[in-house]
């Protein structure tokens, strides 16, 4: 039988994508893209510019050039792309995301087998301790996964066109540093804010949210979700933070967020990836394999997601496509049904 030829080819496509991963991490672990902007762009140049050997600089731009990273060639020297721009050190670069996967994730996932055979945390193979547990030791990788987090909120501008928050307490649950809030608070000036989180988390977030909305349209509370969370919201929001938790501690949670609405006009927000085991799409199956490399933890299937809301006393009141396929599903608190008769 005749060997399959695309078949060949896509295979190393995907075999060879971790050597590609880790050429655009050896660029931004140089500066490359920095120094390319700043007008450094031949392999003597950027050599000299990051101690690096010439002819390892014009073998790995070559192939960043042929994967559409860089423009140009070494004798007329190379210019940056959208992409590479993307990189540049400054806020909202993806540097840090690139650092933190071809660091601390490359590693976990040379765990893969382990994590997959075993259903636990390629990570904790890895490095000896849970993935939090590392950040909590290592500044530079928390600060990293931090900046990771941010870069990946491209979708915080759209929440405010799937749902009007206008008029309404909205609290924040896991704000981290407080980006949404402050962009669903822009978006909705009449909003008012509860930023929810562990107390070492206040002081950023405060800072973050007074210089993005003011002190007063923002109200700071510390504390452990799973012991209860503020009352008297309009809308509560859960962005991006169930896959650590089993499905009961979710459940919980959600009850929790019902127990402490306003009323039932008020609404749960839950912002997340949801895998589907019929017809799957590559960025949400791959994350959630990711989860299982670094925390040990998954995503749910959006009919999951429904049933532990159902168990909370909620009901899918509408479902909204986020950009970066994110999902913003809104729950409703669900009416008693009446008595009948007697």
């Amino acid at each position: 039988m005749a060997a399959d030829v695309e078949a060949t080819r896509d295979v190393i496509d995907i075999i060879t994508g971790g050597w590609r991963a880790q050429a655009l991490y050896t660029a931004v672990r140089l500066g490359i893209p920095d120094h390319v902007e700043a007008g450094c762009d031949t392999p003597a140049q950027l050599a000299r510019a990051t101690g690096a050997d010439e002819g390892g600089v014009r073998r790995l731009m070559r192939l960043l050039t042929a994967m559409g990273v860089f423009e140009g060639e070494g004798a007329s020297g190379y210019r940056g792309t959208r992409v590479s721009r993307a990189l540049l050190d400054g806020p909202h670069s993806l540097r840090d995301m690139c650092l933190l996967h071809g660091e601390d994730y490359y590693t976990a996932w040379g765990h893969a087998h382990h994590a997959i055979s075993t259903a636990s945390s390629g990570f904790e193979a890895a490095f000896g301790r849970p993935f939090y547990d590392h950040l909590g030791r290592d500044p530079v990788a928390a600060r990293r996964f931090q900046n990771t987090l941010n870069a990946g909120n491209m979708f915080f501008p759209q929440v405010p066109d799937v749902f009007d928050f206008s008029g309404r307490t909205v609290v924040d649950v896991g704000g981290g540093g407080g980006d949404l809030l402050a962009v669903i608070l822009g978006a909705a000036p009449k909003a008012e804010g509860v930023y929810f989180d562990r107390d070492h988390m206040l002081p950023a977030a405060r800072e973050h949210l007074e210089a993005a909305v003011g002190p007063d349209r923002v109200r700071l509370v510390g504390g452990d979700m799973f012991e209860g969370v503020p009352q008297g919201g309009d809308a509560y929001i859960l962005c991006r933070m169930l896959a650590r938790w089993d499905d009961d501690a979710v459940a919980a949670l959600f009850e929790g967020c019902r127990g402490a609405m306003a009323d039932a006009d008020s609404r749960l927000l839950v912002l997340d990836r949801f895998v589907e085991d019929e017809d799957p799409t590559v960025l949400p199956s791959l994350w959630d394999l990711h989860l299982l490399m670094t925390t040990g933890g998954a995503h749910r299937t959006l009919a999951g997601l429904t049933a532990l809301l159902e168990r909370a006393g909620l009901r899918v009141e509408r479902v909204a496509d986020l950009p970066m396929e994110t999902t913003a599903v809104i729950a409703a608190p669900r009416t008693p049904e009446p008595a009948g008769e007697g």
